[in-house]
C-alpha cells in the first residue's frame, strides 16, 4: 500500500540546486527518518535536467538507507505509475519491503543557466559506481516520421486534436473554444492545488486565443495547451506492507491502498494507428483495471487523465466512458501538466501524490489514475482508495488483447496523390505560419506522412479546413495541396 506521498516546489532561483536535492526533500515530505532509514528499494523516474551514475545511489545514501537496490527507468510519462504497479507486485511477492519511488526535474533552473551560458552541474559520483540499469527506449519514431522530422510531441498530438475535431464534426473555430474550456476547467483545478506550479484560474478565451504570452505553437494549440516543463518540481511515493507498515508505526490516516493496475501500448508508430482520434490500449486497460477491482466508472469518485496536450484527454475520456465536462468530477484532481507542471517523465508521481492526498481526506472515495508516454502510446492505469480491498493486489499487461486491434499499414515511401487525414501547422516565434505535417491517407487505404513547406499553403491551412482535401506526395516526403 502507499504509505507516504510527499511533493515539493523550488520557485526561487537556486544555481546549486539539483534534482537530487528536490528528490530528497519530497522524500522527506513523505515520511520521517525512521521510514525511509527502512527503504530497501529505490526506484528513479527518468530524468532530463542533470545526468548521473546512479541517482538512486545518492538519494539512498542521502536518507539513510545506503543499501537499498536501485534502479533506473526508461522515458515515459507512463513510467511512475508502472512502477507503483511493479512495486505492489514485488512487496506481494516478498522481493521488497519497502519501496521509494521518486523523480525530480530542475529544468527551469537548468534553462536560465544555459542562457546565461552556465551550466546546472549535478553531483560527481565516482566512476566505480556503476550506471544503474534502466530497461531498453522504445523506437517512437519510424523512418516514415523521420524523413519529414515529424518527432516533436508538440506536432504530433496537434494532428490527434484536428483528427478529434473533423471526427465530431466541428468547425476549427467551435473546436478551439471548447478545447479552450477545458483546459480553463483544469486550470480552477489547479488553483486549488497547493503543489500546483501555476495556480491561476485562467479564462478560456485567454487559452484558445493566441496572445502576446501565449503565442500559437503548433495549430491549433496554442503555448497554454502544451505541457509545461519549465519548471523545478520533485515528488517521492512509499509502498509497503500492512506488516511494515504497522511495525514502521506509519499512521493509519496515511494508508491508501492500490487495488489493482494495468498496462499496455499501442502502436509505437503512429503511422500505423487504426484511428489518430483513438486508443484501443487507453480503451482495453482501463476496462481491464475497473473489472480487477469490480468496479464500474460510475463508482470512481476522483480521477486524473493524464494531461499533456487536450487531444490526450479528450481521447482517454472517450475510451473510459468520461464526461469531458462534469464538474462534481472534474478529469483532474492536480490541474493537468500545463497549471500544476510538466516535469517531463514525473507528473504521474505527483498526481498519484495528489490524489492519495485527496483520498486521505475523503475516506471511502475511489480514484483512478491513468498515465501516458510516448506519442499517446504508453499507458498505465491504477485504482486507489483508503477501504482495505476485499482481495489482494492485482495487475494484467493486456498486451495481447490490445495486440489484435486492426491496425494501418504507414508508408515508408509512398508517392502519390491521397486525401489529407489530418494535419497540424508548427509556427514560428514571429507568428508565421512555417510548414504543414500531414497524415495522407492512400487510395488504398494505407497512411503516408508527409510535410507540406510551400509558405502560402502553410498559411492557408490555419484558416481553412483542409479535411479530405487532395495532396500530392513526393518521394522524399515534401507534399503539396492540389
Amino acid at each position: 500500500m502507499l504509505v507516504g506521498y510527499g511533493q515539493v516546489n523550488q520557485y526561487d532561483e537556486n544555481p546549486g540546486s539539483e534534482p537530487v536535492d528536490l528528490m530528497e526533500a519530497a522524500a522527506r515530505e513523505a515520511a520521517d527518518a525512521r521510514v525511509l532509514e527502512a527503504v530497501d528499494a529505490v526506484r528513479i523516474v527518468n530524468l532530463l535536467s542533470v545526468r548521473y551514475r546512479d541517482p538512486g545511489l545518492l538519494l539512498a545514501q542521502r536518507i539513510g538507507a545506503p543499501d537499498a537496490v536501485t534502479g533506473y527507468t526508461p522515458i515515459g510519462g507512463n513510467i511512475p505509475q508502472s512502477l507503483v504497479n511493479q512495486a505492489c507486485l514485488d512487496i506481494q511477492q516478498g522481493r521488497s519491503g519497502v519501496v521509494l519511488i521518486a523523480g525530480g526535474e530542475t529544468w527551469r533552473t537548468r534553462t536560465r543557466l544555459k542562457a546565461r551560458g552556465e551550466r546546472l552541474a549535478g553531483t560527481q559520483q565516482d566512476v566505480s559506481v556503476p550506471m544503474a540499469p534502466s530497461a531498453p527506449e522504445f523506437t517512437m519514431a519510424g523512418p516514415a516520421e523521420l524523413r519529414i522530422g515529424l518527432v516533436a510531441p508538440s506536432h504530433v498530438y496537434p494532428m490527434f486534436e484536428q483528427a478529434l475535431r473533423i471526427a465530431a464534426g466541428e468547425s476549427p473555430e467551435e473546436h478551439r473554444r471548447r478545447i479552450g474550456e477545458l483546459w480553463s476547467r483544469f486550470s480552477h483545478v489547479a488553483q486549488g492545488n497547493r503543489y500546483a506550479w501555476s495556480r491561476e484560474a485562467v479564462p478560456a478565451e485567454q487559452i484558445w486565443q493566441p496572445g502576446p504570452d501565449n503565442r500559437m505553437i503548433s495549430w491549433p494549440y496554442t503555448k497554454l495547451m502544451n505541457s509545461n516543463n519549465m519548471v523545478d518540481q520533485g515528488a517521492a511515493l512509499i509502498l509497503t506492507s500492512v506488516g511494515k507498515a504497522e511495525q514502521l508505526q506509519i499512521p493509519r490516516d496515511r494508508w491508501v491502498f492500490p487495488y489493482a493496475g494495468t498496462d499496455a501500448h499501442d502502436t509505437y508508430l503512429i503511422g500505423e494507428r487504426a484511428s489518430f482520434s483513438g486508443s484501443p490500449a487507453i480503451r482495453i486497460a482501463g476496462r481491464r483495471v475497473l473489472e480487477l477491482t469490480g468496479l464500474g466508472i460510475d463508482d470512481i469518485d476522483a480521477v486524473d487523465v493524464y494531461s499533456c496536450f487536450p487531444s490526450a484527454v479528450q481521447v482517454a475520456a472517450r475510451e473510459l466512458g468520461l464526461a469531458l465536462d462534469d464538474r462534481a468530477r472534474p478529469l483532474t484532481v492536480t490541474g493537468g501538466l500545463t497549471f500544476a507542471g510538466g516535469p517531463w517523465n514525473n507528473y504521474v508521481s505527483h498526481s498519484i501524490a495528489t490524489m492519495a492526498e485527496r483520498l486521505a481526506a475523503n475516506p471511502g472515495q475511489v480514484g483512478l489514475v491513468t498515465a501516458n508516454g510516448g506519442y499517446l502510446t504508453k499507458h498505465s492505469f491504477g485504482i486507489y482508495s483508503t477501504e482495505p480491498p476485499v482481495r489482494e493486489f492485482r495487475w494484467e499487461d493486456v498486451q495481447s488483447e490490445v495486440d489484435a486491434e486492426p491496425t494501418v499499414t504507414a508508408e515508408d515511401e509512398w508517392s502519390g496523390t491521397g486525401t489529407v487525414e489530418s494535419w497540424t501547422t508548427p509556427v514560428t516565434r514571429e507568428g508565421a505560419a512555417e510548414k504543414v505535417f500531414v497524415s495522407v491517407r492512400t487510395p488504398s487505404g494505407s497512411r503516408a506522412l508527409a510535410v507540406i513547406t510551400d509558405a502560402s499553403q502553410a498559411e492557408a491551412s490555419t484558416r481553412e479546413d483542409i479535411a479530405g482535401a487532395k495532396v500530392t506526395v513526393n518521394a522524399d516526403g515534401t507534399a503539396g495541396l492540389e
